[in-house]
Parts: C-alpha cells; structure tokens; sequence
C-alpha cells in the first residue's frame, strides 16, 4: 500500500534529554499500528509532532496528499453549556441528522443528544470526541491514550468501531488486551529510536526477545572465539616459526566484532512490603448508603469481605465506583446505615488525581521518605524506589521534573511502603506502561492484606482480582460470576447494542450513487476481519470456560465433601456459557465461509 504519513529523521530533544534521535518511520492508510514504550519514552510527543501541535528540533513530517487525518483531542472542545448535538454541528459543520448518526454509533441517541456534555460522564464525554473526530471523515486517526480513565462498556465499544474502521490508525496505549483486539501492526518507541513491526503487541514482544536472545548468544560465540584466537596469539606470537600464524589470528580477531546492543532497560520488579495476615472479617455493611450532601448515588448495600480479598469495584463511569472507594477511604460520610473496618484495619487509598498532591518542591527520595512506616528502613526505602525504576541518582531527581507515568510510580511506591493492612486504589494503572501494569498486577496478586481497586484494564483485573463488586443503578452488589463472565456479559450487551442500531431504521442520508467496487471490496474485507477477530475472542472464551471447569470439577473429584448446591448451579452455569459459545463459534465460521470473495 502507498505510503500516507512519513517521519524522517526526527530529532526532539528536551534541554540535555534527547527523545528522538534521526528516527523514521513510514505508515500506509491500511496499518492499525498500536504504540508502545516506556513512560518518557516520547510516544505523545511523537502524536504532537505529527499532529503540528509540537515541533521537531529537525527531520521533517512528509503526508500524503490523500491523507485525512483526524486525532482524538486531550483537551475539551466544547463549551460548559453546550449538548452533545450542538457541539458536534459546531464542531464538524454538519447537519443535525448526520450528526446524530455518526454519535449513534457511540450509543449517543435520545436524551443524550440534548444533554449538556459537561454533566456526562468522563466516558460518555470521551464517546462525544469520538464522534467529533469521526465526522471529519478521516482515513488515517492519531489516538493518544484514548483508554485511559474509560469504563469497560465504552472501550469494547472503541474496540468494535476500531475493528470495522476503513482505514489506518496509531494508538498510544497502554493496555495490553485493548492493543491486541484492536492493532495488526506493533510500533515502539525506545532508546531514540522507533521500530515498526509487522504484526500485533503479542507477536512483537516475542520477536524482540528471540532477537535479543540470538544477538546474546551471537556475542558469546564470538567472545568464545576471540578468546581461543587470543590464547594462540599470547602463547605463540614469539615463536619464529608460529609468527605467521599468530599475526593472522590477530587479524581474524580485529575482525570478530561483537554486535552493538542498546542498552538494556531496567526491568520493573515490583516487591510489596509484607503486612500481618489475619482471618475474619475485614469489612462489614448493612443498609449502607453513600453519596454527596446534594445527591445520593447509591444506598441498601449490605456486605462484608474476608480479610485477604481482592475486590474488583467495577461498573460504567458515573455510577459511583469513586464514591464508594471514597466512603470506605474515610473522605466522605456515609448517607445511611452502617459500615465498619475489622480491628486494627489500617487504610492506605490511592485516589485517582492523587498526582496533583506531589510537592514539586521535594525528590523521589523526600517523598518516600515522608510516606514510609517509620519501621521502614533506608535500604528497604532504596529497593521500593529501584523496584519502580528510581535506581542511583535518579531518587534525587526533584518531582517538578518528573512525567506523569514517573509521578504515579512515585505515588504507588510511596503507598507500599506505609505497610498498610488495606489498601483502595483508585485507577492505579492508567499512566503506566504495560509492563509496569503487569508488575504491579503480579506483586498484588501476592499481598496478604485486603484490597480494593477500580481498574478497567482487563490485564491487570484478571491478575489481581478474587472478588466482583458492581455498582450499577445506585446499587452495589456481588457479581456472581467470574470476571471472563462479566467482560462476556458486556461485550454481548455492546454488540446486540449495535446489531440492534444497524438493523432498525434511522435518519436516511440523502439518495446519493452506490458505492465504487473498491469501497465494496473494503466493506467485505472489513467485514470478514471482523469475523475472523470475533472468532478468536469466541476461542479464547472458550478456552477459559473449559479450563474453569475442568478445574471445578477436578477440584470436586478429589474432595466430594466440597460439593455444594453453589457450586452444582456454577458448574451448570460454565457447561451452559461453554455449550453458547461453541453453537457461536459455528455460526461466526458460516459466516466467514459464506463472506468469502
């Protein structure tokens, strides 16, 4: 395919700091390209540079005469009293039925289109630019961070419509799952470099580590070599009759030269202090209610948690998953009813905008220093700060300098180390590189104490997880199923959302020429990725449900006295989701088989 969007030799620097050092890349209008790299790496200033809003020190940005490029904008474009329908007019210049069109397909219908924006939700508001950016009628999006801060059933919306857009598109995230439902090609930002790779996130980083391991065992050989030419050399290099030879050994040795390996990034290791394990009760509620003085969100929750759980609190954004983790947090009064932290429960929270309390006036290491348990030792404050990537020097840096993915590290360590028995976490992964995510997912999987968290990111509530609490329709409940359950549920409601859309009537453009061959073999070739993705989520779902229930059932089999009407019903229930999935899994194959060109 052409080529629509070209970066070449790219150099931007900040102060003594270069990010990008005569980096290219060449992007065509067919490439779904998810963008990875580490916090600082320069993933957003990269989007800037292309989008003009950030120069290049040098190097030039070269687009294609047919690109249409359209970008997913941070700030809000819309004014304080302006609705979904006006502001969409304004901002595209289109008319009122196309514009409720195109916001349909972000489930933006009825009401919601004479809703002031700015009373929606940060997802419903996210959806909005979503359509904005739509309308322009782009080939080619530019999407930073669009993941962050959005509730699961707005990012499997993003998802479907990423899935059938006509048309390329690079993606800074760093969510794992949403990158490989979404990506066909893997671009990564490191060491001033930027390296394109023909495939998705998964396949990459599997292609980077066999390439890193055959260029250490590459070396190895030839340090082998150059060690036994070398031994020739000393021993004989004297000798009359061996000159010769040990002069040639010395040329095949200036020869063997080791390949140039960047140098190697710190791994994220993240190791939680460990806290007193107890048994009982942690959490106790009865008629609970929670909410601000002006508005109450959500009331008869009755619950309680064993200590050791990890409780999942999910639900749509503009439910009242904050509030509640507020309420239990102490940062706001219940509105009713009673709640109570077992005996000597100790409460840290991470709050979702805890960033902005940080003193720019303090380092990495004053800031630890001030949130660690005074039992904490210097060396133990050292290896929480290095297990975040603060290592030597770098716990002198002053915040003021620090990114936003280096500050919310430095909040999450800072919170280890207070060597609390509980821990709320709000969003505590959104501005953390995937393998940060995953380390972190890791070393809470492992914490003995209770904890409650917000997180959308699928990769790490499938880490962490033990327990599903959904706050829904001001209500907060158990979720009786698994979390593959709950993820199901919701991505059957979008897609049945959307088939429902389609198949109904709605506002009818003006007659205008049916479309060109090409853009019918584009909507074949859209169509039949679609199936081909939908068959692969279908296998993996497959797959958990099996494996869920071999493992039930082989748990069953060894300890009969275990066996309990519940888990009768959970059994019945996994046999029934996987016999669905199977007769889905039919279906999709028809499908694609009867699509064929």
């Amino acid at each position: 395919m052409p080529a629509i969007l070209q970066l070449k030799n790219i150099h931007k620097a900040f102060g003594p700091r270069v990010i990008f050092d005569a980096a290219n890349v060449t992007l065509n209008s067919e490439q779904k390209a998810g963008f990875i790299g580490r916090n600082g790496a320069g993933k957003s200033t990269l989007c800037k540079i292309i989008i003009d809003q950030e120069p290049a020190d040098a190097g030039e940005v070269v687009q294609s005469a047919d690109l249409r490029l359209s970008y997913l904008e941070q700030h809000d474009p819309f004014t304080p009293e302006e609705t979904v329908l006006a502001f969409l007019q304004r901002h595209s210049g289109h008319e009122a039925w196309r514009c409720g069109k195109v916001a349909g397909r972000f489930q933006l219908k009825h009401d919601l289109l004479e809703a002031r924006i700015k009373s929606l939700s940060g997802g419903y508001q996210t959806r909005v630019k979503l359509a904005s950016m739509l309308l322009r009628d782009p080939n080619f999006l530019i999407l930073d961070e669009p993941s962050n801060y959005l509730d699961l059933k707005t990012l499997i919306l993003l998802e479907e419509f990423l899935q059938d857009f006509d048309g390329g598109f690079l993606i800074v995230s760093h969510d794992r799952e949403f990158l490989k439902k979404t990506c066909d090609h893997t671009l990564e930002a490191e060491n001033g470099q930027l390296t394109l790779y023909p495939g998705t996130v998964e396949e990459y980083l599997t292609f980077k580590q066999e390439q890193q391991a055959q260029v250490l065992r590459t070396n190895q050989t030839i340090e082998s070599k150059r060690r036994q030419l070398q031994l020739f050399v000393d021993r004989f290099h004297a000798k009359a009759s061996k000159a010769a030879q040990a002069r040639s050994k010395m040329k095949q040795i200036e020869k063997l030269k080791p390949i140039d390996i960047a140098a190697a990034q710190s791994l994220v290791q993240i190791k939680i202090p460990p806290v007193v394990w107890r048994q009982g009760t942690a959490f106790r509620c009865e008629q609970f209610a929670i909410g601000y003085p002006e508005k109450l969100v959500a009331q008869h929750i009755t619950m309680h948690v064993d200590h050791g759980a990890h409780v999942a609190v999910l639900g749509d954004n503009g439910q009242g998953k904050t509030t509640f983790l507020r309420t239990l947090a102490g940062d706001l009064t219940p509105k009713g009813g009673t709640f109570k932290w077992g005996y000597n429960c100790e409460i840290a929270y991470y709050a979702q905008h805890v960033v902005s309390g940080l003193n720019p006036r303090h380092d990495v290491f004053t800031h630890l220093e001030s949130q660690a348990a005074s039992a904490v030792t210097r060396q133990e404050l050292l290896a929480m700060a290095g297990s975040f990537l603060f290592k030597g020097n770098e716990v002198k840096k002053p915040i003021s300098v620090l990114s936003g993915g280096e500050c919310a590290r430095l909040c999450l360590a800072g919170l280890l180390l207070m060597k609390r028995s509980v821990l709320l976490l709000d969003e505590p992964t959104n501005h953390l590189d995937f393998e940060t995510v995953e380390a972190l997912g890791a070393a809470l999987r492992q914490f003995q104490g209770t904890l409650f968290f917000i997180s959308h990111d699928r990769t790490f509530v499938n880490l962490v997880a033990t327990e599903i609490v959904e706050v829904k329709n001001e209500a907060v409940v158990r979720y009786p199923g698994s979390y593959a359950d709950y993820v199901y549920h919701l991505e059957t409601q979008v897609r049945q959302e959307l088939d429902a859309d389609t198949g109904g009537a709605g506002a009818k453009a003006p007659a205008a020429k049916g479309p060109s061959d090409y853009h019918l073999r584009k909507q074949r070739e859209a169509a039949r990725r679609k199936l081909t993705g939908q068959i692969k989520r279908c296998e993996e779902q497959q797959d958990a449900y099996r494996k869920e229930k071999q493992a039930l059932e082989a748990e069953l089999a060894a300890d009969a006295a275990r066996w309990t009407r519940e888990l009768a019903d959970h059994l019945a229930r996994l046999t029934h989701l996987l016999s669905d999935e199977e007769r889905r899994w039919i279906e999709l194959h028809e499908q694609l088989e009867t699509s064929a060109p």
